[in-house]
């Protein structure tokens, strides 16, 4: 049986999902102050998250990512499925790059020193591109 994924991708894959895997893990015990302060922020950027309570909102943003990271590391998903989900998550983390005051230099894309952590962000997007379009150009399509 071969495995949807090519070799090509394990690299990223567990790049990316390792690193997701571990962000959702860390955020499962989080307090009820940092709770807070990440949904503060979410809410700022996508208003429509204001309707959840703060240890709501970081109890799905854990499971989220801890599934995001699993279907990363795992080879059984396929890697376009794996990179529609990648790309959809790291696109609302380059959205609050984009979209929080603060994290930009001014008329720039350039990240202040506090945006960094968000601009970094980028590089996971670039991944989940890749993966869907090589999932939709690949013979096998």
């Amino acid at each position: 049986m071969r495995l949807p994924i090519e070799l090509r991708h394990v690299a990223p894959r567990l790049a990316t999902g390792a690193f997701i895997l571990n962000s959702g893990l860390a955020k499962r015990g989080a307090d009820e102050q940092t709770a807070a302060m990440m949904h503060g922020m979410a809410k700022n950027t996508y208003p429509f998250l204001g309707r959840l309570r703060p240890a709501t909102f970081l109890r799905l943003l854990s499971a989220g990512e801890i599934t995001l990271g699993a279907a990363l590391l795992l080879p059984v998903v396929p890697t376009a499925v794996a990179g529609i989900g990648l790309t959809a998550f790291s696109a609302g983390l380059v959205g609050l790059y984009l979209r929080t005051p603060g994290m930009r230099e001014e008329g720039s894309l350039r990240p202040t020193q506090d945006g960094t952590a968000l601009a970094k962000d980028t590089w996971m997007l670039g991944i989940g591109i890749g993966f869907v379009v090589d999932g939709a150009t690949s013979r096998g399509c």
